[in-house]
């Protein structure tokens, strides 16, 4: 009969409750999730200047916020962010914006950035 069910962890295999894991994720795990979702983003939305840049960061972090608490364990919180960019990936692999030309080399076709 397993009776370790109700004491604290003691060292041995952590107990993870739904909000364990969660304390146990570190802030900079975090921050660097958010900009590997910034990066799939940047690849697939038009972006210009920094305002641009500051919305697509607000954009990852709600996405990331909203999948932190919804997930169950940190596997889970990893799975569905994985699926979550990977279906941003192979949906449109060009750009999400669709009638945007692909401009993979470099910013000649934009206006310069007055910021």
């Amino acid at each position: 009969m397993d009776t370790n069910n109700w004491r604290p962890n003691q060292g041995a295999e952590p107990i993870m409750d739904n909000n364990d894991w969660r304390s146990q994720l570190q802030p900079e795990s975090r921050q660097r999730i958010v900009n590997k979702i910034m990066d799939t983003l940047k690849r697939h939305l038009p972006v210009s200047g920094q305002e641009g840049l500051h919305e697509l960061r607000k954009i990852a972090q709600r996405f990331e916020e909203k999948i932190f608490t919804a997930a169950t364990s940190q596997p889970d919180y990893l799975r569905k962010i994985s699926l979550k960019m990977l279906t941003m990936e192979t949906k449109n692999p060009g750009n999400m914006a669709g009638n945007l030309p692909s401009n993979q080399g470099g910013t000649s076709n934009k206006p310069p950035d007055p910021g």
